[in-house]
């Protein structure tokens, strides 16, 4: 025969008893996921603003930073100043045609017409222009007691259209210039064609016109 255990009051639980004490409720899935992500995300912080003063402390390391100006002047490339005006160049004085005595001219007849490089020669020498005076040519004026003496002659038998000046040394181009003010027509031209004078004057066929 089975022995039984007297029942007490631990045996009889009220009905509006309540449960007392701590218990654990079922994990939910995913928050294993959620703290990782949070603690990988404060490592990459850390990390980045390491690099950053570090960078800022030895200045060895480049970044280009999302956050960086594009404009922003850097250590390599200094800021220009733009209120710096460019420099003004300098432009050479024009040359001012001068007449000159003293220096030797030839003057050729580059047209058919006879006679057209003495007459030029003469109104030259009439105009103080004493170096155009040819060898048998009787100076008068200012140019009586000059000792420049040129030369006249006939081009060729081609007909030359255009009047020129020619002169071989640049220091005679003012002189170049005032005569083709004096023969009221023509061009100065530095060139090495007539090396045995100093000036050379080709007269042309629109000389003509203006000599009638």
């Amino acid at each position: 025969m089975a022995k039984t255990t007297p029942t007490d009051r631990f045996d009889e639980i009220p009905d509006d008893l309540t449960r007392v004490g701590a218990h654990r409720a079922p994990a939910r899935q995913g928050r294993g996921w959620i703290g990782f992500a949070w603690a990988a995300l404060a490592t990459g912080v850390l990390v980045l603003a390491g690099v950053v003063a570090l960078a800022a402390l030895t200045d060895s390391i480049n970044l280009d930073l999302p956050f960086t100006a594009s404009g922003a002047p850097t250590d390599d490339a200094p800021a220009t100043d733009q209120s710096e005006e460019p420099e003004a160049t300098e432009t050479a004085a024009p040359i001012e045609p001068l007449l000159d005595p003293s220096v030797s001219i030839t003057v050729l007849n580059g047209t058919s017409t006879a006679g057209l490089a003495g007459a030029a020669g003469d109104k030259l020498v009439a105009e103080g222009w004493c170096g155009a005076a040819g060898p048998d040519t009787v100076a008068e004026g200012p140019c009586a007691d000059s000792t420049a003496v040129g030369s006249r002659a006939n081009a060729s038998s081609t007909e030359i259209a255009a009047t020129a000046v020619y002169y071989g040394d640049p220091a005679n181009e003012s002189a170049a210039l005032a005569l083709v003010a004096s023969l009221g027509i023509g061009e100065a031209q530095l060139s090495e064609d007539f090396p045995e004078s100093p000036i050379t004057v080709l007269l042309g066929s629109d000389y003509l016109q203006i000599a009638g």
